[in-house]
Formats: C-alpha cells, structure tokens, sequence
C-alpha cells in the first residue's frame, strides 16, 4: 500500500489547482523542473496518470481529480491539527465557541453559567460570525458552535440538538403584510431577503448582512425582509413585527464540534448545553 506523504500533495495540489507548471512552481517558491520531477515521481509510484501534458496547456486526469479531491481533503485536516494543537499547548488554554449574534435561541447565557460550575471548565472565548460557522471548526480554528439544521453543512461534525423552532417572518410595521397573522413563502417572492457572508446569492435579492443590529436596521429601512427562527421575536425592535410562516421548514439549533474531539473541557461544555436545553424544553412544555 502506497502512503502519500504531505509534501508530495502540496506540490500536486498547486499544479493541479493552477494547471501551469510554472505558475505552481512560482507559489511554492521553488524551481519547476524539480516539481515536474516530483510530480512525475508519484505518477510512478501510484502507477497512475494524473496530469495530461501538452505544449499549451495541462488537464486533470479522472485520476488526477480524484487526487485532489482528496488531497485538499488530507491537508485541510493537516492544518486544523496543527492549529488545534498549538490552541492546545497555550500558556492560557480556552474553549473557543463561535456563534451568530441572536442566533442562541436564548440559551447560551444559561450554557455558559452551567459550564463554568463544570470542575475544569476553561474561560469561554465567542467568536461572532454570520458566516459559515462549520468552516471554523474544520479548520481548528474553534472547539464548538452553534450552527442550524437544516442550513449547515454537519459533515465530519459531531452534533447535539438544543433547540426547534418555528420560523418568523420579520417585517417593518409598515409593511403590507405587517396585518397578516400568518404567511407562506409564496407571499416573498418578490421581497429582498438578506445574504449571508459565504454563503451563494441564490435567490437573495438584499444586502449582504454582518450581525443582528445592521440586519435589523436594514429591516426596519425596508431594505429587506428575513426569515428567522422564533426566538427572535425577543430582540425585535418596535418598529418590527413577526409573523409566522406556515411552510417554512423548522430549524433545530444544535452544538456542533468536530468528529473524534477527546478534549475534557468539550465534553464538559456539551453536558452544560444538553442540561440547559433540556430544561427549557420541560419549561416550555
């Protein structure tokens, strides 16, 4: 069995992400006839094509795709290792959760005060994100987060559900659906909803949106309209109002952290959320 070794996926990566020879040597900081033989080495080894060469250009083979699938796929993991070890070893160890502003359902204050009456809690260090939480997980730059099903990516992340919701139209006072007491997302073709950072514009049609206070505030402006789970209804502003929406799908707030974490402190703080979770599920019952 042939093992790959790191290296060797750094320079294939670079030569099949910029399908020039010279252009990958040139980001790599190195000579390209010392990459052409490198490379030409692991096609060897493999026993497989992986670029196709020609005079004015070079394409991936089926091979070659696989491979950097992949490799991406090796290297990302390399590097979250090695931030998380290096997170691991400061003279002041954290816990670093990354969560969307308003986006707690509630629950984080309660989280926080019961995780810290853990024995051997850390000091909590949140990280404020509208945008794609999960990639700071992958790439070992957070412990946890507080991400959304069905809108998150989960794979590769170990979860915990917290929380159900029903989602709420937020609209200006003003609006003509404002005296509505319920509405369907037929009702919003024609409305600008928000884009979220990283994420594809899709069928947004507003401005990009950083935090909860510019997102309200744009609403309020009748810039946009959103979407938004139903614990929201408790930061509104008074020139806002909520109404249901019958046929959008219910979100569930759930503690994320990477698959095979064996971090004490992790373990603790997921016990805190399910507790707290728990609880304010029999309240509301």
């Amino acid at each position: 069995m042939e093992r790959l070794e790191v290296r060797e996926l750094v320079y294939f990566t670079a030569v099949a992400e910029e399908l020039h020879f010279g252009r990958a040597a040139a980001r790599l900081g190195m000579a390209q006839p010392p990459l052409s033989r490198a490379i030409q080495q692991l096609e060897r080894r493999l026993g497989v094509t992986l670029l196709e060469r020609g005079n004015r250009r070079v394409a991936l083979t089926e091979a070659g795709a696989v491979l950097l699938r992949e490799g991406r796929t090796v290297l990302d993991a390399s590097a979250a290792a090695a931030r998380r070890t290096q997170r691991a070893g400061r003279a002041d160890p954290r816990l670093v959760l990354v969560i969307k502003p308003g986006g707690d359902g509630g629950l984080l204050p309660a989280v926080l005060d019961t995780y810290q009456a853990e024995p051997g809690a850390l000091p909590v260090e949140l990280v404020c994100s509208f945008g794609e939480r999960e990639v700071l997980l992958r790439e070992g730059r957070a412990d946890a987060a507080l991400l959304h099903r069905p809108h998150h990516d989960l794979t590769g992340l170990d979860t915990q559900d917290l929380l159900t919701e029903t989602q709420l139209l937020v609209i200006p006072s003003s609006h003509r659906l404002a005296g509505r007491s319920r509405v369907c997302l037929n009702d919003l073709d024609e409305e600008p909803l928000p884009r979220w950072p990283g994420v594809p514009e899709g069928g947004s049609r507003g401005p990009e949106v950083h935090d909860l206070g510019q997102l309200l505030h744009l609403i309020a402006l009748r810039r946009m309209v959103a979407v938004l789970p139903s614990s929201i209804r408790d930061q509104l502003r008074d020139d806002l109002v909520a109404v249901p929406v019958d046929d959008a799908e219910p979100t569930t707030l759930v503690l994320a952290w990477p698959e095979h974490a064996t971090s004490p402190a992790l373990a603790a703080f997921v016990r805190a959320a399910t507790a707290v979770a728990v609880k304010a599920t029999d309240h509301g019952g």
